[in-house]
């Protein structure tokens, strides 16, 4: 290509940028509203405690997954000495089968809990219900708070259980 060639393309590339219409592009000055005072938020309101029927409610449920602890946690003990007598021995001999019926009676053993923590499950729903209806106040925090204990409560007995099985062949 030659020079001459070269300056002539050159020009008119040039052109092209350097000419025709004008665009409006906003402006990146500081608009007014970015310099307005940013308001303080207000922190949210203290939680209602739950009134005396609901803590009774709450109470009930607690106390029914503390009797499902301890009745599994009686139960826990058969279960450990049935799979350890059941170590080694062949799926459907007497120890194994002896040792499935035990872990059988500590999985009934922990209704109390599972039925306690589905009971909370429940009463919580109904009570966030009615505090978005506005026909309660408050107690959703006590109720979240007896459901966690009791969820890692029916978790704790879930890892046991699991683990007992996991000791014995399965067929």
């Amino acid at each position: 290509m030659t020079p001459r060639r070269l300056l002539t393309a050159l020009a008119l590339m040039l052109s092209g940028c350097a000419g025709g219409a004008q665009q409006n592009y906003p402006s990146l000055a500081k608009r007014p509203i970015e310099s307005a005072p940013v308001a303080e938020v207000a922190p949210p309101p203290a939680p209602a405690p739950a009134d005396t029927e609901l803590s009774a409610e709450i109470a009930h449920y607690v106390e029914q997954a503390d009797q499902g602890a301890a009745m599994f946690d009686s139960a826990y003990g058969r279960a450990v000495k049935a799979v350890a007598g059941a170590s080694g021995s062949a799926v459907s001999s007497d120890a194994w089968v002896s040792a499935q019926v035990s872990i059988s009676a500590l999985e009934a053993a922990r209704n109390g809990s599972v039925s306690a923590l589905a009971s909370l499950d429940t009463l919580y729903a109904r009570r966030a219900n009615a505090v978005a209806d506005g026909t309660a106040r408050g107690g959703l925090e006590d109720i979240d708070a007896a459901r966690s204990a009791a969820l890692a409560l029916v978790d704790q007995q879930n890892d046991k259980i699991d683990a007992l099985k996991g000791r014995l062949p399965q067929p």
